[in-house]
Formats: C-alpha cells, sequence, structure tokens
C-alpha cells in the first residue's frame, strides 16, 4: 500500500509506474470466467438506499450518491482489488519531488457526448470544489491534500484560479502541493475528484445533472431520473473502457425500507438489496447463505454531538453519553451481523496501522456507567434534573431500531430523556451542515485507506465537521501525521480526539447485502464500493 512507503521509495514508484504501464494491459471491469454462460440481457437492478441529494460531483457526499457517482465518472487513478494504484483517465503520472505532480491523460478520451476530455475539465472542477462559493461539502479536500492555495481560497484570501492545479496542454495536468503527501495518489482514487464538462456545466449551470444535458466519463450515462423512484444508467458506448463493459443498464431504487428491499428481493425485482434486515438475517444466512455477502469495511457508525449548543458543548456530557452506550449490546445483538463494537473513530488495521485502545474500552460497562453517572451530575443533571436532548437519524428500518436501543441504555443507565426523530436523508444533510441538530446518527466511510480521512474531518472549519468541533492542538497532530504518516503522531491525535468526545463511536461496519446467485464478478472493497462495470449477468 502506497501509504506504508516511505518518501524515498515512493518517488522512485512513482518515476516507475509512468515507464512500466506501458507495457502492461490492466483489466478494469468484468473478468469472466472461461465457459461462463451470460444472460441475454445484460440488466441489473440494485437498491441504492435513499434518493441522492445530487448528482452533481462536487455536490454530492455520502455512499448514497457516490455509489452512483462512481458508475458514472472516472477519476484519474484507481485502486485494485490488491489496494494498489492503477491508472483510470491519467494512463501515468510523474514526480521529483513529491510535491509537483505531472498526469498525462489517455489519449482519446471522450465525454459521453463524444467530445474530447481535457485536463482543462479536471482544473475547472477542482477548482469549482474548492472554490467557497459552491459550498461543498467536500470543499476543504484539496486543502486536506495539501494543494497549493487550497486552504487560502476555501477562506476567502485568494481566488480558485489560484488553485496549485494547471493544464500545461489538452492532455497533461499539473498539481503542486504544499508539502509532500505519501498518500496523496490515494486520495485521488475519490469519487469527487472525478472531473466534469466544462462546457456543460457552464452552460447548463445547476441543471446539468438533468439526463437530458448531463454528461459522464465512466462506464455509465445518466438515461432516466425520476425523484423517489428510479435512476437509469445506460451503457456509455463513449467510454475508454468500453469493450470490457458486460453490464448494459443500470437502475438504483431508493429505497430506505429494509423489509421493502428484502421482500422485492425475494420477488425477483431487485438483483442486488442496500443492506439485510436484522430480524432477517439469522433465517436468510440458513436459507439462502451462499447469497448473503458480508464484508467488513473502513467505516465507523456513531452519534455526533453539536459541540456549539448546550449542554453539549460541556465535554463531561458528551463523555457521560459515550461510556453509557454498552456497545457490545448493539453490535452484538441489535445488528448481529459481523460489527465490532467501536471505541475509537479508527477502524482496526486503517492504513496497516495497529492502534492503542482507548483506557475506557478496558473497563466493565458497570464501571463505566458509574462514571458517566459521576460526569453527568458534575455537569449539573441528576435525578430532578434530567438531561433532555433529541436525537436525529435518517430513515432506516436499522437505524431506527439501534436509536431506539442507545435511547433505552441512556434513559436506563442515566435517567436522560430523548426524543428521536426521522429524517428523510437530504434533509438530514441540510441540517447537520445549518447546526440545527442536537445528537445525530453519523457514520463515516474512508474515503482512502490512511487514519487521516477520519482524523481530517474532525478539524476546525472542516467542511465535514459535523460537531463543530475545534481544538487547535488536535489540529497541529494532524497537520504534523499527515506530513510524517506515523503510528505516534496519529494515535496522539486520536487520543485528543477520544478524550474531547464530539462523537461517540457505536460500532464497525460491515457490508452486508444479498446478491443474486446469477449475478456474477462480485466484491466489496474496503471502502463499501461495488462498480457495475465489474458484474455481468449469468444464464439463469
Amino acid at each position: 500500500m502506497l501509504n506504508k512507503i516511505g518518501i524515498n521509495t515512493l518517488k522512485i514508484l512513482s518515476y516507475s509506474i509512468s515507464i512500466m504501464l506501458a507495457g502492461i494491459t490492466l483489466s478494469y471491469a468484468a473478468v469472466i470466467p472461461p465457459g461462463t454462460q451470460l444472460a441475454e440481457k445484460q440488466e441489473i437492478v440494485r437498491n441504492n438506499g435513499s434518493e441522492p441529494a445530487s448528482l452533481d460531483v462536487g455536490k454530492v457526499e455520502g455512499n448514497i450518491a457516490i455509489n452512483i457517482i462512481n458508475d458514472f465518472f472516472d477519476t484519474l487513478v484507481s485502486i485494485d482489488k490488491e489496494g494498489q494504484i492503477i491508472p483510470k483517465l491519467a494512463e501515468s503520472w510523474e514526480t521529483k519531488d513529491n510535491k509537483t505532480w505531472i498526469f498525462h491523460l489517455r489519449k482519446g478520451i471522450k465525454w459521453s457526448d463524444g467530445t474530447p476530455i481535457t485536463a482543462h475539465d479536471v482544473v475547472f472542477s477542482w477548482r469549482r470544489l474548492t472554490d467557497p462559493k459552491m459550498l461543498s461539502p467536500y470543499g476543504s479536500y484539496f486543502a486536506d491534500a495539501s494543494v497549493v492555495n487550497a486552504k487560502e481560497i476555501l477562506a476567502g484570501k485568494k481566488k480558485a484560479e489560484d488553485l496549485g492545479v494547471k493544464a500545461l496542454d489538452n492532455a497533461t495536468l499539473e498539481v503542486t502541493l504544499e508539502k509532500p503527501v505519501g498518500y496523496f495518489l490515494q486520495m485521488l482514487a475519490f469519487a469527487i475528484t472525478s472531473p466534469m464538462s466544462e462546457k456543460v456545466v457552464e452552460k447548463y449551470g445547476d441543471r446539468w445533472t438533468q439526463p437530458e444535458f448531463f454528461v459522464s466519463s465512466g462506464a455509465f450515462k445518466l438515461s432516466e431520473w425520476k425523484v423517489n423512484e428510479k435512476i437509469v444508467g445506460v451503457r456509455n458506448p463513449q467510454y475508454w473502457d468500453n469493450k470490457n463493459t458486460v453490464i448494459n443498464k443500470v437502475t438504483y431504487l431508493p429505497l430506505s425500507s429494509d423489509i421493502s428491499d428484502l421482500n422485492r428481493y425475494l420477488a425477483g425485482e431487485i438483483d442486488m438489496t442496500f443492506t439485510i434486515p436484522l430480524e432477517h438475517f439469522a433465517s436468510l444466512k440458513k436459507q439462502i447463505g451462499s447469497q448473503v455477502h458480508i464484508t467488513p469495511i473502513l467505516s465507523t457508525y456513531y452519534y455526533a454531538f453539536n459541540t456549539k449548543k448546550a449542554p453539549f458543548n460541556d465535554a463531561r456530557v458528551r463523555q457521560a453519553l459515550g461510556l453509557a452506550l454498552d456497545r457490545d449490546i448493539i453490535a452484538n445483538k441489535v445488528v448481529a451481523q459481523g460489527q465490532i463494537p467501536a471505541y475509537t473513530i479508527l477502524p482496526p488495521g486503517i492504513g496497516g496501522f495497529k492502534f492503542n485502545k482507548p483506557d475506557y474500552e478496558f473497563l466493565t460497562q458497570a464501571q463505566r456507567i458509574k462514571k458517566a453517572r459521576q460526569l453527568l451530575n458534575e455537569a449539573g443533571f441528576n435525578k430532578t434534573h434530567p438531561l433532555t436532548f433529541n436525537l436525529v437519524y435518517n430513515s432506516s428500518d436499522m437505524h431506527k431500531k439501534i436509536a431506539i436501543a442507545a435511547t433505552s441504555m441512556w434513559k436506563e443507565n442515566l435517567g436522560v430523556i430523548v426524543k428521536t426523530q426521522t429524517e428523510e436523508w437530504k434533509v438530514l444533510l441540510d441540517n447537520e451542515h445549518q447546526g440545527k441538530f442536537d445528537v445525530v446518527r453519523g457514520g463515516w466511510i474512508s474515503d482512502y485507506n490512511n487514519p487521516i480521512s477520519f482524523l481530517n474531518i474532525f478539524t476546525t472549519n472542516q467542511t465535514n465537521n459535523i460537531s463543530f468541533y475545534a481544538n487547535k492542538d488536535f489540529d497541529s497532530l494532524v497537520s504534523e501525521a499527515g506530513e510524517t504518516n506515523k503510528q505516534e503522531d496519529f494515535q496522539k491525535a486520536v487520543d485528543i480526539l477520544t478524550k474531547d468526545t464530539p462523537i461517540t463511536p457505536v460500532y464497525y461496519y460491515v457490508n452486508a447485502i444479498l446478491v443474486k446467485p446469477y449475478i456474477g464478478g462480485y466484491s466489496s472493497n474496503s471502502l463499501g464500493e461495488t462498480s457495475t462495470k465489474d458484474l455481468y449477468v449469468i444464464k439463469h
């Protein structure tokens, strides 16, 4: 993995990549075993869990939208199943100092409307993402990547045109970093770095994501979008690797009900579910075990506190609620699909590191509750003056069950009174960024396999910092860790985060879904992603 390679080695590797790739044919799409009979109809239906807030690459956040973006758009580079960086829209790249990077785009690559994809499109898209006027959830992404002037642009001190990225010609891109970033290429494999067509976005503005105007660079293009009903992608004949794509049509459904998802799957209307209903998991494993797919992913389920709002501006209140939550019960009894109780934000093994466990993980649950009661009492809450607040989660049977369990624990263990509230995904995202909540259900899937992907979202003024947490010492340590990529620096940062408790981790996710036996090529990577272009339908 590149994030574990030292700077000097990385320098040699980046030179070697551009030379070696010239003589190698890489596989990007469906790999069909010899003798496999394909179905005449290569179409697939996937439940995607909810209606995406947008399909604009510069405005998306969360796996609901990114699942679709990954099918419609290509990044400059990608990560294969072994975790290695491979070329996508860029066929090669090089650097002399790990600060100035040169990317060479593939010859003849085109948008789905047949017009050329150029380095100018990349420059336009990255500037647009970073421009504070866009209010992009990932507006700070290139600042996190240490791209020159990104931080100043976000702060309004410089213009988007000053971002350290430029087109040397139509096929050559130059990116300049403020300092070496050992996992920079991994960051470029994330969907939100995908370029968009400058001509189309400039011409149609916010309307460019409508099917009649939509232009994509990936294996599929948008054919139909009926809000709260379905999104349909059809094969993009202009795709540079179209010859290795098998699926001709993919339909994404926005079903938030786990039961509806299952029922339509069993009725043959869905080929891949978004999740598996908790109460049916055990029986489904017995009845159709080969169709149950469980994959650990670099993702953490948590509750985020609004640290700008009393009483959650008091760390003792946040710590008390975290201590009183019995993660073992939630992970092993409520969800019970292989999830692991979480005591810090970082999933096990991320970046190849092994971090120390926090002290409170070694306590019994009774000891945690005793400490929680003491902290809450110190903060001024007790039986005669109980803590009350609202807990918000997005529409989902699973989130509801977890919320019921959590609120019951808080009431029984601390006498806390919690009112739960369900919101649609789009509404939840808007309210999060506006700070219209007390405590909200959150989750983070790593953008790339490095601890920085989690720690960055808690730095001051970071656009994904929904808890509004701010700690200068933490910010400094994250900045240092991002440069050194050393375990001890990451450990210091995560220790501060655990102590301050802007969020309370609940468990580490697994990707648990049902896949029809006639869907070939299925796999889920460590980020929980499955590309439709890797799939095919077997004759059945």
